[in-house]
């Protein structure tokens, strides 16, 4: 064929290929078999390398990458890409929905009704198009900033490479793996001996992140679009469904509009029972206001529109079997008893370890080693026994029994009244020591880059440590004889930890590691005393008379203080790094101008964009603001950053006022 009869060879094949790619991978059907398929696309690309100048953008074959990314490129969403808030129960689904009617009009409130989609335990992504043709394809990435990986996601059969739309096209969705490919996936593993992929969502997140667009080819990744941000002029969620569903794009077609929140929870309760019929992993629902005029004016609060909502699943729970149960010792000293399991998967993690928090849960769940029980993760995430068997005992299990001295050091373990923990005294523990150095070196603290557990270990093993202060005198002839430790490395090393001899004193009192210190105690002791010296000389009532310092806390940092041990400790300290105090305004000072928010009390969650958390926390107290860990009715402000924890559903409950970042920073101007 010469070049013009190749082209039209061309055009007709592309044709017959999206129309068979549509129908399947929209549609669910299929009139012509893989293979057959496949023959058409390989008579395509053996023309398109006789002509490559022929090759489009849009072109099936291009689906499958040629050249390795080098690197991900960053791309700024069009508009901040959000996720939600959770919910687990219809009282839950109900305090949502009394939140949000309390800022809509009577007439809004009766105009409520609702879009549920399936919660697809897969990667948000974005995709634009302009011109018709596929351009660009992100992740989420921070919800502003995500990465281009447009190569990879041209591999997913389900994501057109092109619309019949000129303008500008933004939509959002999700790329996932179905149960079955997982599956096939993990049989290859298997066969090759190499370790099986935990869930389907970590094999999706890594694929599109390949380097190579032929990996994430291979891994046969899927596609729902959920999203429509341009403006086709939609005034529903449900709406957006429908133009998505015209232009081309694969959308889940179990997703139901539910007139009321009665409708919702009928629908999550079907899928909840019914989802093991589906071909991929599924967590819960995601609840949508269906007007877009009323999801628009709810706002967003934090990292979430106050407008939807995802309700997930309860928490998974299935049987295994106590292995063991072993003592995992802390860094003051703490034994926290931890069953060793039967390894079970649970909503695709495998969970080989729970936790037993002390003897007195042991004594409430009556385990023993041996026992069947049934485990759950809470909210789908933490790893718990729920209950006991016992029916299913055979008579061989055995009790468990708190050891009376320390697996590490053999020093007779103690337990305070006030606490269900027993605790080494040891001080010298060498399982303590470990805990403490990780600690010292962790982000709040000395935050030393490169230094992680098991280099500490091996410091250790070797006796190059003894203590925290030790690191500091360490010189690269040192490190670099260590097995498999580089020069390159021992150098990069001994930079980090030289880096970190200037430290501010309310970091330096937290990587002490006292018991029942925290961040936010660490720097009231700070601003309070300003020096270590100050603080090794006060009085025990006098710290009880900080505000936020309580008798427990105030007896911790008199005891650690007044230790000859940690005297010492502190003296070789001196010697080795520099301690700095920043003084701040406290909230009841003088008012001036530097005190615009004396008398407020602010609470953070989530992660900031502009700033770093500490330096949010300096901001506040400088301008005679408090800062508190912990929400509660005195709670001025709850900044909800990225990412909010548990503290906003309490501000919530508390009707603790919410704001986001950019309101945060109009309060600090």
């Amino acid at each position: 064929m010469d070049k013009y009869q190749s082209q039209q060879r061309i055009n007709k094949l592309r044709e017959v290929i999206n129309h068979h790619r549509y129908l399947y991978h929209v549609l669910d059907k299929q009139e012509i078999s893989d293979s057959a398929l496949d023959s058409l696309k390989k008579e395509l690309f053996d023309i398109e390398q006789t002509y490559p100048e022929l090759i489009t953008e849009d072109s099936p074959t291009q689906r499958v990458g040629g050249k390795p990314l080098k690197e991900f490129k960053k791309i700024k969403h069009h508009q901040r890409m959000l996720s939600f808030n959770d919910s687990f129960s219809k009282e839950d689904m109900q305090d949502w929905q009394e939140r949000i009617s309390k800022l809509l009009t009577e007439k809004e409130k009766k105009e409520i009704d609702f879009y549920a989609e399936l919660k697809i335990d897969g990667l948000a992504i974005e995709l634009i198009y302009e011109d018709g043709f596929l351009k660009t394809g992100s992740t989420r990435g921070d919800g502003t900033i995500g990465e281009d990986i447009t190569q990879n996601l041209k591999t997913v059969e389900a994501i057109p490479l092109r619309i019949d739309e000129k303008r500008k096209v933004i939509v959002r969705g999700e790329v996932f793996i179905s149960k079955k490919e997982f599956d096939r996936i993990n049989k290859i593993q298997k066969e090759k001996g190499l370790p099986l992929y935990a869930n389907p969502r970590n094999i999706a997140a890594g694929s599109v992140r390949q380097l190579n667009p032929k990996i994430t080819a291979g891994r046969k990744l899927d596609s729902f679009v959920y999203d429509l941000v341009t403006d086709f002029g939609q005034q529903t969620h449900s709406e957006k469904h429908k133009i998505l569903k015209a232009l081309g794009f694969k959308i889940n077609k179990n997703n139901k509009y539910c007139k009321s929140l009665e409708d919702v929870l009928r629908f999550r309760e079907h899928w909840l029972k019914d989802r093991k019929g589906l071909d991929y992993e599924i967590d819960g629902v995601v609840v949508i206001i269906n007007n877009n005029k009323i999801f628009e004016k709810l706002g967003v609060v934090g990292k979430a529109p106050k407008g939807a909502i995802a309700f997930k699943f309860p928490q998974a729970q299935v049987h295994t079997k106590v292995l063991d149960i072993k003592i995992q010792i802390g860094r003051t000293g703490a034994m926290t008893p931890v069953a060793t399991l039967k390894p079970v998967q649970i909503s695709g993690i495998t969970i080989t370890r729970a936790t037993l928090h002390n003897e007195d849960e042991i004594k409430r769940l009556g385990v023993k080693i041996g026992d069947t029980v049934i485990v759950g993760r809470a909210g789908d995430v933490i790893p718990d026994i729920v209950k006991v068997l016992p029916e299913l005992r055979t008579g061989h299990e055995k009790n468990f029994k708190m050891p009376e001295k320390c697996p590490s050091c053999q020093t007779k373990l103690v337990r305070s009244k006030t606490e269900a923990l027993w605790r080494c005294p040891n001080h010298k523990c060498f399982a303590r020591q470990k805990r403490n150095f990780y600690h010292f070196v962790s982000k709040s603290a000395f935050d030393i880059d490169g230094l992680g557990p098991k280099i500490i270990d091996r410091l250790l093993d070797e006796g190059l440590v003894q203590d925290p202060s030790d690191l500091f005198e360490l010189k690269e002839g040192d490190i670099v004889l260590l097995e498999r430790f580089a020069e390159k490395s021992a150098e990069n090393l001994i930079k980090s930890i030289s880096e970190k001899k200037e430290i501010t004193l309310s970091r330096f009192i937290y990587a002490l590691g006292i018991r029942n210190i925290g961040e936010e105690t660490a720097i009231d002791l700070a601003n309070n005393f300003g020096s270590v010296k100050k603080l090794k000389e006060a009085e025990l009532k006098t710290l009880e008379s900080i505000l936020n310092i309580g008798p427990i806390v105030a007896k911790s940092v008199y005891e650690w203080f007044n230790d000859k041990n940690n005297l010492k400790l502190l003296d070789k300290f001196e010697r080795v790094i520099t301690i700095k105090n920043h003084p701040v305004i406290r909230p009841g000072a003088p008012s001036d101008d530097g005190a615009k928010l004396k008398g407020k009390t602010f609470v953070l969650t989530g992660g900031l964009e502009t700033m770093t958390r500490d330096e949010a926390r300096d901001k506040i107290r400088s301008l005679g603001g408090d800062v508190s860990g912990s929400v509660s009715s005195k709670t001025s402000y709850l900044v909800a950053g990225l990412e909010p924890g548990s503290k906003e559903n309490k501000a919530e409950k508390l009707n603790v006022k919410i704001i986001d970042e950019k309101e945060f920073l109009d309060l600090i101007k």
